[in-house]
């Protein structure tokens, strides 16, 4: 009977230890296995508060904090299963670390981990790709940008545009469906050249990604689209481009095997001899971390930056950051700084961390409300943008004074929609060129060669034009 009264009271007192509310653990594991972590949350908490002890529970409220994006809170709960010997506890504080920007505990965590694993004969592939992946955070971590960011704004994705207000000398930024309406396509953002003769944009693909395709003002309209040249767009999502007043630098947003995770803001140079871009170059932090990160705009005007991010964000929110571009890159001396400030200096939660001279802030502050408080003009349309001198430049057909002049004219923007044309055509050849086999290469390249020769022939002819055009209108004017 003693026996037995005290079994009574050892189930009574596991029973008491057990939240008696909501969910069964067994509810909550399943939710858990089907990767509802947010269902699962609350019941793992309620035990864990009723067992701060253990292990599994730990594990799983820390997982479950991770995956809903409270990555400071999931630390401590994943260190005691660890602590508790519990199996994939350093794996996933591994990644608890790396998303903290805790890198080196990171690298020191996985190692362990894969360590056990080898002993254990069991699957590394995991562990080796998150592995690779502290390890080029880690990479950049130790290169970290000196940036003065001058002020951020937090707004809803659908709406983070409106937090960038560049000077019409930078070009336009614009969202897909406000640039193009209902055309039955999906796409990010579209970026239009300060003349209006150009425009950059990303584009939902086939294949399941977005592109950046280009399109070039012509004398009817806009060419038709097509997909950058060289690496930019294989096999990986490219979005969010802005190109320099240069013509030539290019800023887009790439979610490839180069980026720290999610998008990266990446910088390329086109190459006019190759007609193709250089290798891009992941721009580092602070403008990248874990996160997604993208739109990355240079107002050269008003010398200020802006790129968006939603790390640390609430899942419909995003950061928009404003900074000082830096004419060269100066970066952080990793040996000689304190790790937690060159966190804080990398993941931006404290932007006044990075500022070290007053009047420089104060300066682009200023800069900064005169850009929030331009009104723009209205934008105004023309047929087509031809520079007569350095006084006149003509936008209709009705600009012109000698009949001679216009009728030449005329040619001249035929001259110049055949050459856009080919230099489309062009592009596609090589593309097809640079993905196909030797065998096939040999059969594209007398045609590539051709196009090439019609191309610099069609270039000249429409420079000749244009140089006749002028003659005849000055010589009228005179």
């Amino acid at each position: 009977m003693k026996n037995l009264h005290t079994l009574f009271i050892c189930i009574a007192l596991a029973l008491a230890s057990v939240p008696s509310s909501g969910q069964t653990l067994s509810q909550a594991r399943a939710l858990y296995a089907k990767g509802k972590y947010a269902q699962a949350k609350p019941v793992f908490q309620r035990f864990v508060k009723s067992a701060p002890s253990n292990g599994n529970y730990n594990l799983w409220y820390g997982v479950c904090c991770l995956e809903t994006g409270e990555y400071e809170k999931s630390v401590p709960y994943l260190e005691k299963a660890v602590k508790r010997r519990v199996p994939s506890g350093q794996y996933h504080l591994a990644r608890a670390y790396d998303l903290t920007y805790r890198f080196e505990e990171a690298q020191e965590t996985n190692d362990a981990y894969l360590k056990d694993l080898k002993r254990r004969r069991r699957d590394t592939s995991q562990a080796d790709s998150l592995g690779e992946r502290i390890r080029t955070h880690l990479r950049m971590f130790k290169g970290v940008e000196r940036v003065c960011v001058i002020d951020s704004f937090a707004i809803g994705k659908a709406q983070f545009l409106n937090a960038y207000k560049i000077s019409p000398e930078s070009g336009s930024i614009t969202l897909y469906a406000d640039y193009f309406g209902e055309n039955g396509h999906a796409g990010g953002t579209v970026y239009e050249t300060e003349m209006g003769n150009k425009i950059y944009y990303g584009e939902y693909q086939a294949d399941s990604t977005y592109n950046i395709l280009t399109c070039s003002k012509m004398a009817d309209g806009w060419s038709r689209p097509t997909s950058l040249p060289g690496i930019i767009n294989k096999g990986v999502n490219a979005n969010y481009p802005f190109v320099l007043t240069d013509g030539a630098t290019l800023y887009y947003a790439s979610d490839g095997p180069d980026s720290m995770g999610g998008y990266d803001i990446f910088v390329t140079r086109y190459n006019t001899n190759t007609d193709t871009y250089l290798t891009p170059e992941n721009v580092g932090m602070p403008f990248n971390s874990p996160y997604n990160d993208y739109m990355y705009v240079v107002d050269e005007f008003n010398n200020l930056g802006w790129f968006a991010s939603d790390r640390f964000q609430p899942a419909d929110s995003v950061c928009v950051y404003v900074f000082i571009p830096n004419a060269t890159k100066q970066v952080y001396d990793y040996e000689h700084t304190d790790r937690d400030r060159l966190a804080l200096l990398a993941n931006l939660k404290s932007i006044g961390q990075t500022w070290s001279d007053s009047t420089q802030v104060d300066e682009a502050r200023e800069r900064l409300a005169q850009a929030l408080a331009y009104q723009p003009k209205e934008k105004k349309t023309y047929d087509f943008t031809f520079i007569i001198d350095d006084e006149r430049t003509y936008h209709q057909a009705s600009d012109f004074r000698s009949p001679q002049a216009k009728a030449l004219f005329d040619t001249y923007r035929q001259l110049e929609q055949s050459y856009c044309e080919q230099s489309e055509t062009l592009a596609k050849a090589r593309q097809n060129y640079a993905d196909a086999s030797a065998k096939e290469r040999e059969s594209l390249a007398p045609a590539i060669l051709d196009l090439e020769k019609r191309v610099r022939i069609l270039r000249k002819e429409a420079d000749q034009k244009a140089k006749e055009v002028r003659n005849a209108e000055i010589k009228s004017t005179h």
